[in-house]
């Protein structure tokens, strides 16, 4: 799914970026995996809460952010958001380190949110 921020951020001006989702059998129950995935016409944002490889540390895609009544549009809209406001043209800290060793999936990754200024 191909989201764009909808507003005038000049860092993300006139970009569109592609979406993974990835459904378990007990959605909705469970959140949905997400992911930016990148191809020859969409990169992966810059953004301090999501690494080169695409994962996004939003608490919403966390078992303990997330909520039954949550759908597709509504995480696409939370992302939108958490584009529009970010003012920081760059990757969380330790991204090359996170990308080179991580062998979890998005789901399985503790996230410590310790940083909602972004």
């Amino acid at each position: 799914m191909d989201i764009k921020v909808l507003d005038d951020n000049p860092l993300y001006k006139d970009q569109v970026y592609r979406l993974k989702f990835k459904f378990s059998q007990q959605y909705p129950i469970e959140p949905p995996e997400v992911t930016f995935v990148k191809t020859t016409e969409r990169p992966i944002p810059m953004h301090p809460h999501i690494y080169s490889n695409g994962i996004i540390c939003l608490d919403l895609l966390g078992s303990q952010g997330w909520s039954p009544v949550q759908n597709v549009e509504s995480v696409c809209m939370s992302i939108q958001s958490m584009l529009t406001g970010n003012e920081k043209n760059e990757r969380p800290a330790g991204d090359d380190e996170f990308v080179r060793s991580n062998r979890l999936r998005p789901r399985d990754i503790d996230f410590y949110y310790h940083d909602n200024t972004v």
